[in-house]
C-alpha cells in the first residue's frame, strides 16, 4: 500500500488503507490540500461511493476528518480529507483567514475534485462536515445538488456563535464593543501591512473588555479553565497537537469575525430536502443545541442522533464513542 511521504497524522494509522497526498482547486484558484483514502480491496476498475470531509474548524486533515476518512474506507467508501483555504497545507497567501463564502466553497471543489476521478460514481457522493464545519457543510449541500447525502458530527454553527455568542449569551452592548474593536484592528492592520492573528470569538472579562490573544491555547492550561477550554485544550494541545493546526499552534487572524457576521450561515437548508441529511452530537456536548436547531430547520429526510455521555470533542476521536456503523449504513443506503 502507497504511503504518505512525511505522514504527520496524529490519530492511529490502518495500514491496509492506501492514501495518497492530492491537490485540487477551488473555484477562488486556492489549491486545497487533500488526503484521498481509498477502499479496503480497492480495485480501480470499480465504481465507489465516495465521501468529502473537512473539520473541525481549525483543525488539520491530519487530525480528526483524516480519522473520519480513514474509518469510512475501512467500510467501502473513496473519501478525501481537506484542509481548508488558507490553513494546513491548503493555499492563501494571507494565513489562517476564516471565511464561510470560501470554506462553503472549499466543499463543492472537493466534491469536483472527487467526481473526476474514474472510479467513483459521481451520483452517489456524499459530505461531511465535524464541528464547525458542519455548519458549512450544511451551507453547501443547500445549493451544490451534487453533494446527494450530507451528515455532520458535533455541528458547531460558527455565524451564530461569532455574532451571539455560546447559547446566545452575547449582549447587544458587547456586539457593538467587538464591532468598535474590530474597526480599531482593520485600522492597525491597514497602517501595518499585514493582519494580527486573534481570537474569532471574542471573550468579555468582568468589565466588559474584549481579551485578545494571538494562540487560540496557550502552551499551559490556564487555572480554573472552564470545561469547554479543558476539553479543546487537551485534544488539540495534547493528544491531537498538530503544528500546522490552527486551533493547535496559532490563532485565526483577528478580523476573521467580520464575515461571519455578514453571512449567516444554514439560512437555506430547508432545502436539502429531499436528500438526507444525519446529524450526530454528543450528549454532553456543549454544541449540541446547534445541532439540535439545525435539526429543527431540517425538512425530511432527516435523522439525529444523541451519543449518550459523549462530550464535544469526544466524537473527534474517540473511537468507542463516535458512531461510524451508523454513518456508514446512512451513506450505503442514501448514496
Amino acid at each position: 500500500m502507497s504511503k504518505l511521504a512525511n505522514d504527520t497524522r496524529v490519530f492511529k494509522i490502518d495500514p491496509r488503507i492506501e492514501v495518497q497526498n492530492v491537490r485540487f482547486k477551488n473555484r477562488y484558484g486556492f489549491i486545497l490540500a487533500g488526503h484521498l483514502y481509498l477502499p479496503l480491496n480497492f480495485d480501480e476498475a470499480k465504481q465507489y461511493p465516495a465521501i468529502v470531509i473537512s473539520g473541525p474548524f481549525g483543525a488539520v486533515k491530519e487530525q480528526s476528518s483524516g480519522l473520519y476518512a480513514q474509518t469510512l474506507a475501512e467500510k467501502g467508501f473513496v473519501t478525501v480529507a481537506f484542509d481548508q483555504s488558507t490553513t494546513g497545507e491548503s493555499s492563501g497567501s494571507v494565513r489562517n483567514v476564516a471565511s464561510p463564502d470560501i470554506f462553503v466553497e472549499d466543499f463543492s471543489a472537493a466534491v469536483d475534485f472527487i467526481g473526476l476521478q474514474k472510479f467513483v460514481n459521481r451520483e452517489r457522493i456524499g459530505a461531511i462536515g465535524i464541528c464547525g464545519l458542519g455548519s458549512h457543510v450544511l451551507t453547501a449541500a443547500s445549493i451544490d445538488v451534487r453533494i446527494k447525502a450530507v451528515a455532520t458530527s458535533v455541528m458547531y454553527d460558527m455565524s451564530d456563535s461569532m455574532w451571539m455568542g455560546l447559547n446566545n449569551s452575547k449582549t447587544e452592548e458587547q456586539r457593538e464593543i467587538e464591532k468598535q474593536t474590530l474597526a480599531k484592528q482593520r485600522w492597525e492592520d491597514a497602517e501595518n501591512g499585514q493582519p494580527a492573528g486573534g481570537l474569532h470569538e471574542l471573550p468579555f472579562d468582568e468589565n466588559n473588555r474584549p481579551m485578545q490573544s494571538n494562540v487560540l491555547f496557550p502552551e499551559k492550561l490556564p487555572e480554573g479553565a472552564d470545561s469547554v477550554t479543558t476539553e479543546f485544550f487537551n485534544y488539540y494541545r495534547g493528544r491531537a497537537f498538530h503544528p500546522r493546526s490552527v486551533n493547535s499552534a496559532a490563532a485565526w487572524t483577528a478580523t476573521s469575525p467580520l464575515s461571519y457576521y455578514n453571512f449567516p450561515l444554514q439560512q437555506h437548508i430547508d432545502k436539502i430536502s429531499p436528500r438526507p441529511v444525519l446529524i450526530v452530537t454528543g450528549e454532553k456536548a456543549h454544541s449540541r443545541y446547534m445541532a439540535e436547531e439545525s435539526y429543527n430547520r431540517l425538512k425530511d429526510h432527516k435523522e439525529l442522533v444523541i451519543v449518550p455521555g459523549a462530550t464535544h470533542t469526544d466524537l473527534y476521536d474517540q473511537m468507542n464513542l463516535i458512531p461510524f456503523d451508523k454513518f456508514a449504513s446512512f451513506f450505503k443506503e442514501s448514496l
